[in-house]
């Protein structure tokens, strides 16, 4: 039963963090937001998680507005709540104030074509020289891959 229609995924953050932990939350929406997610018109890039109070709040994710609701639209970077386990979201909240860690969405997905899901992780920046090596892993790869392709 667990069918899963991936929504938008954060590439960006792949290239800038080294991902420690993953975690799945549930996402409060409005109608015209879920509707907007089922069209997948979001972008995670510039998101991130914030703390307060005890809950989880996805900051500057862009849900654009669903053009057929007229007045009754919402606000693209409203902040939302996640949902999650009170001990969940207290683990994630103290290792987050760690230095150097943040919680940033990942991808948002659609699970049992019911629940709009979203992907975070307990990340840390990558330094200039660890994003400098994946670059030149990724091109020694695709050069590789070109090469055995010639070869057969």
């Amino acid at each position: 039963m667990n069918e899963i229609k991936v929504v938008a995924t954060n590439r960006k953050a792949q290239f800038e963090y080294f991902i420690e932990e993953r975690y799945e939350a549930g996402i409060v929406l409005t109608g015209t937001e879920i509707k907007s997610v089922r069209a997948g018109r979001v972008s995670l890039q510039e998101g991130y998680v914030l703390s307060k109070n005890g809950e989880l709040w996805l900051m500057e994710v862009h849900i654009a507005p669903y053009e057929q609701a007229g007045l009754w639209t919402h606000d693209p970077k409203r902040p939302r709540r996640l949902l999650m386990h009170r001990r969940e979201i207290a683990r994630l909240s103290s290792l987050a104030a760690q230095k150097g860690y943040t919680i940033v969405p990942l991808r948002m997905y659609i699970k049992d074509r019911r629940f709009a899901k979203v992907e975070i992780g307990l990340v840390r920046g990558k330094k200039l020289y660890d994003k400098r090596e994946a670059i030149a892993r990724r091109d020694s790869e695709r050069q590789i891959r070109r090469e055995l392709k010639d070869y057969d």
